[in-house]
């Protein structure tokens, strides 16, 4: 038996992979700890759950919902990443001291797991829930990766007293990517990056539903923009709701912020959905091409439409769209008019559900939470091997 303690950022997208592979762990008979936002990690990870809480910074400023491009990127690092690991190591350290893991496994935005990790002598594993940092999105840009460079050597300096000299990002132990190569396409990646596809678990139940609603005789569609993207989203969420007015088929949108009106007969409504079994019941998704939910949809062999807004989600989308998967809007201009014919496209045209079962069919291929787990028990293994006397 090992110890593995799982260090997470504050965020669902990149809490849910980690619980599925946390999961697969705790079923082969061994220990699993987690660090993080107590409460968040509770409602996902389930009550039981051992967490050691890490701060979340009282200032982090919210983000501006029209924020793009370099702007962005540095409100990321600036105002988000770097304050983040800043406010989680005490946290971190805590957590390590007291669960003495075996085995790290650090969130590729949970900076401060990876410093820690490697200042403490352990091994660990970088989680890659999306694959936008693994195609080097700042490669052609060597003046902000500098930048970045220097914001990682300040945080280390400051939590880890400077010791160490990995990229927490990219652990030189490994790094779970939960991908394959049909979605992500042929790019050269990293040193040690297994490609594990989807690392889907059960979830604690968060929502009623009801599933009396939904009409076998009429396709359904799952309508989300995610947790972050409240307020850059209503008035995409209403025009998809116009959208659905005219179409032969039901809509289920996630609206968590509560910015919807009324809505045709035909579009169902709720601040949270049970986003696993809708897909298992569901015939096409629209979303914001959040790398969870393009993976968990694909999973299900649903084609997709894709409005990406930011960060990591035009190259999602544009990954989605090379595997023939499904169909790309911009966010921006997207009118009911414009959302209704992507969407009776994709429910249509044979071509994207069959793309879709193909990168379904490389995720099980993959192995998924199996797969994970089974890199990181080997892992430990050799920590283990190398304590004995």
């Amino acid at each position: 038996m090992a110890r593995f303690l799982f260090v997470v950022p504050p965020l669902v997208g990149h809490v849910n992979p980690a619980v599925g592979v946390a999961a697969e762990l705790t079923a082969r008979g061994h220990e699993v700890a987690w660090a993080g936002h107590d409460e968040l990690l509770w409602q996902l990870a389930g009550p039981a759950a051992l967490v050691f809480s890490c701060a979340v910074p009282r200032d982090l400023p919210p983000r501006p919902a029209g924020l793009k491009g370099p702007a962005a990127l540095r409100f990321l690092w600036e105002d988000f990443l770097v304050p983040l690991g800043d406010a989680m190591a005490p946290g971190v350290a805590a957590a390590l001291d007291a669960f003495q893991p075996h085995v790290v496994v650090a969130d590729q935005q949970a900076l401060a797991g990876g410093l820690l990790a490697e200042a403490g002598g352990l091994p660990w594993v970088t989680s890659a829930t999306t694959s936008a940092e693994l195609i080097d999105p700042l490669a052609g840009m060597p003046k902000v990766a500098d930048w970045v460079d220097g914001l990682l050597a300040g945080l280390r300096t400051r939590i880890a007293g400077g010791r160490g000299r990995a990229d927490p990002r990219f652990s030189p132990h490994g790094v779970l990517a939960f991908t394959t190569r049909e979605l992500l396409g042929a790019v050269e990646l990293p040193p040690r990056v297994r490609l594990v596809g989807p690392a889907l678990g059960p979830r604690p139940s968060t929502t009623d539903f009801p599933w009396e609603w939904l009409d076998p005789l009429q396709p359904s569609v799952l309508v989300s923009l995610g947790t972050a993207n409240t307020g850059a989203g209503a008035e995409f969420l209403a025009a998809t709701a116009e959208a659905f007015a005219g179409l032969a088929a039901r809509a289920v949108i996630a609206d968590p912020g509560g910015v919807l009106g009324d809505v045709p007969p035909n579009v169902l409504v709720r601040p949270r959905v049970p986003q696993l079994p809708l897909l298992a019941r569901g015939d096409a998704v629209l979303c914001h091409a959040g790398h969870n939910t393009v993976c968990e949809t694909l999973w299900h062999g649903l084609p997709l439409v894709v409005a990406p807004i930011r960060d990591d989600q035009p190259i999602v989308a544009a990954q989605v769209v090379a595997s023939g998967a499904g169909v790309r809007l911009r966010f921006g201009r997207a009118d009911a008019p414009r959302i209704a014919a992507a969407v009776e496209e994709v429910l249509t045209e044979p071509g994207y559900r069959r793309a879709a079962e193909t990168v379904a069919a490389s995720f099980r291929a993959a192995g998924g939470s199996a797969a994970a787990a089974g890199y990181l028990e080997q892992l430990a293994l050799e920590n283990l091997a190398h304590l004995s006397p």
